[in-house]
C-alpha cells in the first residue's frame, strides 16, 4: 500500500517539491529500485490477457523474467546504473496488513470465479489482477537473471524501500535515488525518490522525481513531524484513524506538531482512536528501520553479461526466442561502454597547483580534462592557468558557455 494519498497530499500541498524528468536525464545516475515492486507490476502487465500470462513449455510463468529483462536493458540502454533490493524478512509489524492482503487476494479469487462463470470479459480482467502474488521463485529467478545481466542484486534484511533509502542517504555509495511505486521510501527518508522509472516507454509517462528537504520545507515540517503525518494518513505498520485523511493529518500536525499531543486534543467522539494502537512502534521502525550495513553484502559492481547463461536461463530453460535473446545480450554490452563515460559534470575536477605557494593576490589554479573528454574533441588537450580574476573569455579552445569563474586556494569555481 506504501502511504495513503500521499502523492495527491504533496500536489496539493508541496508541488515544487515534485518535478517531471525526462527518463534520459538520470543518464551516470545509480538508482536503487524496489525489486519487488517492479515484479509485481510485470506480472500484472506483462504480456497478460485475462487470466492468461506468458508461461515456459512446462507451464511456469515467466512475465516477470520478460519484464525484468527488457526494461533493465532500457534503464542500461539510457546509461542509468541500477541496482535491485530485494525484500527480507518482513517486520512483525507488517504482519496485519499481509493478512488484509491475504484475504483480499482470495476475495478476488471467487469474484474471478463468478466472472468467468459469467463470461464478464471486463471483470475477468480487474479480479485476475487482484489475485496476483510475488512468490519467493519469482524473486529467485529475478536475481539469477539479474546477475546473469551483470547487474548488482542486494537481498535487504527486511523492507527493501527501507534498505533502498539507507543506500541513497548514507552517500558512501553514490546512490542517487530511490525508485519504487510506494512512496514509503519517502517516510524512511530517501533524499530522492522516483516513480514510473520502471513504466515501458509506449506510455510516455515522464519520470516523477520527489527531494525530502522540499517536501519537508514545503510542509513546514520537521522529519519526525512528517513521519508522523503518514502514519496518520495510513501506512503498512498499523491502522489510521477512522475519519482522518490526508488533509486532515497535515492540518493536525501542524497545530499540535505530533501524534501523541493530537490525541491529547483531539475529539474522541468524533474520531475513534484504534484499541492499542501501536503507532509509535510504527514510528520507530520509520527512523530507525532495520538495515543490512556489512560493505560486502552492499558490494555494486555492473559486470559483462554471461552470454552463455542468459542462452542457457532464458532460452534453454524458460523458452524465449534465442535471436532476441543474442540481441538483446549485445544491447547490454554496448549499454555497458556508454555508461562508462559518466556524467558530463564528473569531467569537470578543479585540481589545485601544489607546486605553486599560495599568495594574497592572483592565486594560479589549475584546470584539468580527463581523459574520457579530451577524446571527445570537445577540448583541445591542454592544461590551463589563470589568475584571478581572469575567467574564460580568454579560453579560445574550450567552446562552454561559462559567464565567469572565480580562483580560489584549490581549484577552480565556475558560476553563471
Amino acid at each position: 500500500m506504501g502511504i495513503k494519498g500521499l502523492t495527491k497530499l504533496l500536489a496539493d500541498n508541496a508541488p515544487k517539491a515534485m518535478k517531471e524528468q525526462k527518463f534520459e536525464s538520470f543518464f551516470g545516475r545509480k538508482i536503487a529500485i524496489d525489486a519487488s515492486m517492479s515484479i509485481y507490476q510485470f506480472l500484472i502487465v506483462v504480456g497478460r490477457s485475462g487470466t492468461e500470462m506468458l508461461t515456459n513449455e512446462a507451464g511456469e510463468v515467466t512475465s516477470h523474467l520478460q519484464g525484468m529483462f527488457t526494461r533493465t536493458i532500457r534503464l542500461l540502454e539510457a546509461g542509468i546504473k541500477p541496482v535491485y533490493v530485494f525484500d527480507g524478512q518482513p517486520p512483525d509489524l507488517k504482519k496485519q496488513e499481509l493478512a488484509k492482503r491475504y484475504s483480499k487476494r482470495a476475495d478476488a479469487t471467487e469474484d474471478l470465479q463468478q466472472a468467468m462463470e459469467a463470461g464478464n470479459k471486463e471483470d475477468i480482467e480487474k479480479f485476475s489482477k487482484r489475485t496476483v502474488k510475488v512468490t519467493k521463485q519469482h524473486n529467485e529467478d529475478c536475481k539469477r537473471l539479474l546477475r546473469l545481466m551483470g547487474v548488482p542484486v542486494i537481498e535487504a534484511s527486511s523492507e527493501a524501500e527501507a534498505q533502498c533509502a539507507a543506500l541513497c542517504k548514507s552517500g558512501k555509495f553514490q546512490v542517487y535515488a530511490v525508485a519504487s511505486e510506494d512512496m514509503d521510501s519517502l517516510t524512511f527518508g530517501a533524499p530522492r525518490f522516483l516513480r514510473h522509472l520502471m513504466d515501458p516507454s509506449s506510455r510516455k509517462v515522464p519520470v516523477m522525481e520527489f527531494e525530502v528537504a522540499k517536501v519537508l520545507e514545503e510542509l513546514n515540517l520537521t522529519m519526525d513531524q512528517f513521519i508522523d503525518l503518514c502514519i496518520l494518513s495510513g501506512c503498512d505498520y498499523c491502522d489510521s484513524i477512522r475519519g482522518i485523511g490526508g488533509q486532515t493529518a497535515l492540518k493536525l500536525i501542524r497545530q499540535h506538531g505530533s501524534i501523541e499531543h493530537i490525541l491529547q486534543n483531539i475529539n474522541k467522539e468524533r474520531y475513534s482512536i484504534p484499541d492499542d494502537w501501536p503507532y509509535q512502534e510504527a514510528r520507530q521502525l520509520f527512523q530507525e528501520p532495520l538495515v543490512c550495513t556489512d560493505d560486502e553484502q552492499l558490494e555494486m559492481k555492473w559486470n559483462a553479461p554471461d552470454d552463455e547463461g542468459l542462452i542457457t536461463f532464458l532460452v534453454n530453460e524458460n523458452g524465449f526466442n534465442g535471436d532476441r535473446v543474442t540481441k538483446a545480450i549485445e544491447k547490454i554490452k554496448a549499454a555497458k561502454n556508454k555508461s562508462s563515460q559518466g556524467r558530463l559534470e564528473s569531467f569537470f575536477k578543479p585540481v589545485g597547483n601544489t607546486s605553486i605557494p599560495i599568495k594574497r593576490k592572483g592565486t594560479k589554479c589549475m584546470l584539468q580534462f580527463p581523459k574520457p573528454m579530451l577524446k571527445s574533441k570537445i577540448l583541445s588537450p591542454q592544461v590551463c592557468k589563470f589568475s584571478r580574476p581572469k575567467g574564460f573569455g580568454s579560453m579560445p579552445t574550450l567552446g562552454l558557455d561559462f559567464k565567469h569563474s572565480a580562483a580560489f586556494s584549490r581549484g577552480v569555481c565556475f558560476g553563471t
